[in-house]
């Protein structure tokens, strides 16, 4: 597995904007968006482009297109969905699929709860958004599924993750890109990463 840790100052400072217990849910909300935007930005630095050709106002212009990739970005709910709109804003025609997970209290294990999927997920680059990966069972269960899709292009997208979960994914998927805006500390017995964000969904949608 790649891991991609992105220092971009504009996303640091967003970080900042995150990571602050005073930011309230709308600005958290917004930022999260901006940072998704900006992550994705650096996440599909790898896409192919074909020539074309476009004639502008004053003349004819040589210019470079993406070459036909069909992608689809994948939040695990509910957090995840706070990131989807910034990634739509660079790639509006990308699908959306949707995992629904939540993490048993006693074993901090992933159980699934909801499934949906474009009928063609299987043709399609996969970008799986996540605001944390903490002991990384719900991003290693997401990637699975997305595998036993027949899914062969995967990614994963993180604003923030734990070295526990890194390492869970490096065992589970070493096939898979992984992308965050920073590594933190390390987990409490809660499943929580330090020193962290706190929850990102409660957070994201005014829940606590």
């Amino acid at each position: 597995m790649s891991v991609h840790i992105l220092n971009h100052p504009l996303l640091q400072h967003k970080l900042c904007i995150l990571r602050d217990k005073e930011t309230g849910t709308r600005d958290f909300r917004t930022t999260v968006s901006e940072v998704a935007m900006l992550m994705c930005y650096e996440a599909t630095r790898d896409l192919t482009t074909r020539p074309v050709t476009v004639e502008t106002p004053v003349g004819t212009a040589h210019c470079q297109a993406i070459a036909g990739k069909k992608i689809a970005v994948v939040p695990i709910l509910r957090a995840g969905l706070g990131m989807v709109d910034g990634v739509l804003s660079l790639i509006p025609s990308a699908k959306v699929g949707h995992i629904g997970l939540y993490r048993d209290p006693d074993t901090l294990e992933p159980v699934e709860y909801y499934c949906k999927m474009p009928p063609d997920i299987a043709e399609r680059d996969i970008l799986i958004v996540d605001p944390m990966l903490a002991t990384g069972g719900s991003a290693s269960a997401a990637i699975q599924f997305m595998k036993n899709y027949g899914c062969k292009n995967i990614k994963m997208m993180n604003i923030l993750a734990a070295p526990e979960g890194v390492k869970r994914l490096e065992e589970d998927h070493p096939d898979v890109e992984f992308y965050v805006a920073a590594l933190d500390d390390h987990l409490i017995a809660l499943g929580y990463i330090v020193p962290g964000l706190g929850d990102a969904g409660d957070r994201i949608f005014g829940t606590k």
